[in-house]
C-alpha cells in the first residue's frame, strides 16, 4: 500500500478523525432540565464554592488538549498550526483508543513563547492535563518549564519525554538480548533537538554513565562558545572525556547508537566501528539514519526504527495514552521522573517472547497501555504526586 496516497484519500473521506459524542440523552423535558437549565445551576454553584469539584462534576478529569504551534510537525518542520491538525487529531484518536482519554486538538497561531504560555494557562481550567506536541526547540523547553511551574495539572511534552520513556524501554530489553549492563555501556545520540536532549537527560538519570551527544556539526563538547543555552547545559552532563570530531568519530567503540536526527547520516562503516553486540536505534522519519538492513549487515545485534513496517518500532504511542490515564486516575499534580521510569519498565515488561526482533510490545497491545497506566498511578502515589 502507498500509505501517503491512501492516507490523503481516507482523510478526505473521514473529514476528521475525532468527533464529540454526548454522554447524556436530552430527548425529554426532564432529561433536558437535568443536563441543562435549570438543573445545571446546582453543579455550577458547587464548583463555584470549591473549584476542585470541577473534576467530579464535569469531564475535566478525563480531558487533555494536544497543543501545537505547528513549528516542528513530524519530520516536516514549520508547516503551521492548521497543517499540524491531522497529526493532532491522530494523536487524540490514539489517546481515546489506547487510554480512554478524551483529547482535543488545539493549534495555536503564534510562535511567541509568552503568548503560547498565556493561552494555555487561560484554558487550563478546562483540562485534567496538558500534552504539548510538535513545538520546535529551544522554545519548547521554556514553554514546558514555565507551564510546569505555573499550573497544578500535569504538563507533558511528548516529543521530549514520551520519546525518552519508550527509548529507555527499548534499551532495557535490548541490553538483555546482548547481555550488557546499562552502567557499563557507552551511548551516542545523534540529534540535539528536543527529543535528543530529553533522551540524553533521561538516560543519564536512568543509569547511563558514558554518553556523547552530536548535532549536525559533530560532537557537542563543554566549553564550545558557539553552543546555545540548551546545548551548553547538556554539554556539562555528557562527553566527560571532552572528545571532539564528527559523528563518525563518536561512534567508534560505542555500544549504543540512538538517532533522532536526519536521513542517511550513518554508514555501514560507522556501525562496523561500534563495539560487539551493538544496539542501533534509528528513529528519523520517514527515512532513518541508516536502513535496518544495512545496520544488520554491518554487524548490529539489535536494530530499532521509527517505522511500523519494521520489527522493533520505537514509538511514543506506547507511552502517552497509558501515562496520562494513570496520571488522570490519581489526579496527579505533575508527571515526574518516578512516573516516567515506571512507564519505561512497564512497557519493557510486556514482552514475553524477547528476542533481537522483539524488544517492545506492539502499539496496539492493550495490555501494554494498561500496564503503563497502573504503573504510573502507583508511582504517583509513591512519589507524592497523586491527589487521590
Amino acid at each position: 500500500m502507498n500509505y501517503r496516497e491512501e492516507s490523503l484519500k481516507r482523510h478526505g473521506e473521514w473529514r476528521g478523525k475525532i468527533e464529540v459524542v454526548s454522554r447524556v440523552e436530552v430527548d425529554t423535558r426532564e432529561k433536558l432540565s437535568l443536563a441543562y437549565t435549570p438543573g445545571v445551576a446546582e453543579p455550577c454553584m458547587a464548583i463555584h464554592e470549591n473549584i476542585e469539584r470541577s473534576f467530579d462534576l464535569t469531564r475535566r478529569w478525563n480531558t487533555v488538549p494536544v497543543i501545537t504551534d505547528g513549528t516542528a510537525v513530524l519530520g516536516l518542520g514549520d508547516i503551521g498550526p492548521e497543517a499540524g491538525m491531522p497529526v493532532m487529531e491522530g494523536k487524540c484518536a490514539l489517546f481515546k483508543a489506547f487510554g480512554g482519554v478524551d483529547a482535543i486538538p488545539l493549534c495555536i497561531r503564534s510562535k511567541d513563547p509568552e503568548e503560547i504560555i498565556r493561552t494555555i494557562k487561560l484554558l487550563a481550567g478546562s483540562f485534567g492535563g496538558i500534552n504539548l506536541e510538535d513545538i520546535s526547540a529551544p522554545r519548547c523547553f521554556e514553554i514546558e518549564r514555565r507551564l510546569k511551574e505555573e499550573l497544578d495539572i500535569p504538563v507533558f511534552h511528548d516529543d521530549q519525554h514520551g520519546t525518552a520513556v519508550v527509548m529507555a524501554a527499548a534499551l532495557i530489553n535490548a541490553l538483555k538480548v546482548v547481555n550488557k549492563k546499562i552502567e557499563n555501556i557507552s551511548v551516542v545520540i545523534n540529534g540535539a533537538g528536543a527529543a535528543g536532549i530529553a533522551i540524553a537527560k533521561y538516560l543519564l538519570r536512568f543509569g547511563v554513565q558514558k554518553m556523547i551527544l552530536c548535532d549536525k556539526f559533530g560532537i557537542i563538547c563543554e566549553g564550545d562558545i558557539s553552543l546555545n543555552s540548551a546545548h551548553a547545559e547538556i554539554a556539562a552532563l555528557t562527553n566527560r572525556e571532552r572528545r571532539t570530531g564528527t559523528l563518525k568519530d563518536a561512534m567508534q567503540g560505542a555500544d549504543v547508537f540512538i538517532g533522532v536526527s536526519a536521513a542517511n547520516c550513518v554508514s555501514k562503516e560507522m556501525v562496523r566501528s561500534m563495539s560487539g553486540g551493538a544496539i542501533v536505534f534509528t528513529c528519523a522519519n520517514p527515512v532513518p539514519e541508516i536502513s535496518r538492513e544495512d545496520a544488520l549487515e554491518a554487524g548490529a545485534a539489535v536494530v530499532g526504527t521509527g517505522s511500523s513496517e519494521k520489527p522493533n518500532q520505537i514509538n511514543n504511542v506506547l507511552v502517552f495514552p497509558g501515562l496520562f490515564r494513570g496520571a488522570l486516575d490519581v489526579r496527579a499534580r505533575d508527571i515526574d521522573f518516578q512516573m516516567m521510569t515506571a512507564a519505561s519498565y512497564a512497557i519493557a515488561s510486556c514482552v514475553d517472547d524477547l528476542s533481537a526482533d522483539r524488544i517492545l510490545p506492539y502499539a496496539y497491545e492493550k495490555r501494554a497501555h494498561d500496564a503503563v497506566a497502573q504503573a504510573v498511578a502507583k508511582a504517583a502515589r509513591a512519589s507524592g504526586m497523586a491527589r487521590l
